[in-house]
């Protein structure tokens, strides 16, 4: 939305009620000089009709506002969901003897959530995290290399709470075509796990 058509709407309103207001308090003051009673009634109306006009203004800011915090809260949740979903996933294929093609195309699955709401960082160290995966899975089973495994989830771990908590300050700025270059690596990879 471009909000920038409201506000100078807005502006050009509060600078017409200035003028307006100044323009009818000098004419109600010079026309109702013998009688204060009409000036302060006149004032009265003056306030009331500012204190609408700035009440107005604050209300619709604040609907924004918690309209943008409503969007950033669900966009949170699924997001953690998400992560949560990778993280249990990841469990039971290490739990398991051996990989099945079911267990592959939920992860498949999961690089394209990931594709929606993750961060720049933490895709490219899922990528990484494949890369890891993709090797270990070669005999069809995670379980012979829990350290390279816990390693590589652990370096992922910490992008993800980086990327919950908005904690990775330092996190390079990534343009669209490099994150759409790491969504297709992170499709392709996944796309590519082959168990034996």
């Amino acid at each position: 939305m471009n909000n920038v058509p409201k506000k100078l709407l807005y502006l050009i309103l509060t600078l017409m009620t200035l003028i307006a207001g100044y323009a009818y308090l000098r004419y109600a003051y010079k026309v109702t000089d013998s009688t204060p009673f009409t000036q302060e009634i006149v004032l009265i109306i003056l306030g009331t009709i500012a204190t609408v006009f700035i009440t107005a203004l604050l209300l619709n800011k604040q609907t924004e506002v918690e309209i943008e915090k409503e969007q950033n809260i669900k966009f949170l949740d699924l997001k953690a969901a998400t992560y949560e979903r990778l993280l249990d996933l990841m469990e039971n294929m290490s739990d398991e003897a051996l990989l099945t093609g079911k267990d592959i195309t939920k992860l498949q699955f999961i690089t394209h959530r990931l594709a929606i709401f993750a961060s720049p960082a933490v895709l490219n160290e899922y990528n990484n995290f494949l890369t890891v995966v993709s090797e270990l899975s070669k005999d069809g089973t995670l379980s012979n290399d829990d350290h390279k495994l816990s390693e590589a989830l652990g370096k992922l771990t910490v992008q993800i709470r980086f990327d919950l908590l908005n904690e990775n300050h330092a996190q390079k700025s990534y343009s669209a075509e490099q994150i759409k270059r790491m969504i297709k690596k992170n499709s392709d990879s996944s796309s590519n796990i082959n168990i034996d």
